[in-house]
Order: structure tokens, then C-alpha cells, then sequence
């Protein structure tokens, strides 16, 4: 099985005074968030793991992975 990678953006909320976490592959509406960074980062992966694990068993076809290109 080929590992697929997506991106996640996380960003600090003055407003919530949390991190919020936010996958562009997966649309605007899809978000966790975490007091810490550390925190956002592992309640990200779950979210990511458990969007690909529900897309498959519903048999979606998975979003193209966005490819970061060095300058």
C-alpha cells in the first residue's frame, strides 16, 4: 500500500487561544484544533487518518495530495 501524504496547515487563534488545524485537500470546513501545537499536530493526524479511512469505506476516490515544489 503507497503511503499517502496531505498537508495540514496549523495556525494560532488569538481569538480561541488555541491552534487551529485546517487540511486544504479536504475543504474548508474541515478543522481540528489542540491547546498546543504538539496537541493540534496529533488531533490532525487522527482527523486525516479517519477522513481516509471514510472516504474508502465509502468508496470516494481520495483528493489529490497538493506536492510542495523547492524553489
Amino acid at each position: 500500500m503507497n503511503t499517502i501524504h496531505y498537508s495540514m496547515i496549523i495556525e494560532w487563534s488569538d481569538e480561541d487561544q488555541i491552534f487551529v488545524v485546517s487540511f486544504p485537500e479536504w475543504g474548508t470546513h474541515t478543522h481540528t484544533h489542540g491547546a498546543t501545537y504538539e496537541e493540534a499536530a496529533q488531533n490532525g493526524q487522527t482527523v486525516l487518518a479517519d477522513l481516509i479511512d471514510l472516504w474508502q469505506e465509502q468508496g470516494r476516490p481520495l483528493p489529490e495530495a497538493r506536492v510542495f515544489v523547492g524553489v
